[in-house]
């Protein structure tokens, strides 16, 4: 059985179109989804109009997915990574 300490980690690595690959925390992350779900407006998932805030829309995602699709053309991944052993 795996060690549990394996999936703890508190860093993203976040690919994004035309742009460097970046690292953020946790809260940063949340921060960025939070800003482009506002940005898509009510252009979202079907699974993600279930929710009622901005705030839990961008938890699901961050607990429940890696990437969002933008668009044609674009994209925007993240992984969980740890920088430490």
């Amino acid at each position: 059985m795996p060690d549990p300490r394996l999936y703890e980690s508190d860093t993203f690595v976040v690919l994004e179109t035309s742009q460097p690959e970046q690292f953020l925390t946790t809260a940063e992350m949340l921060e960025k989804l939070q800003a482009i779900l506002v940005a898509l407006g009510d252009d979202l998932p079907r699974d993600l109009q279930k929710f009622s805030s901005v705030e839990e829309r961008a938890k699901y995602l961050l607990e429940t997915s890696c990437e969002l699709d933008m668009g044609p053309g674009q994209f925007l991944q993240w992984y969980m990574v740890r920088l430490e052993k």
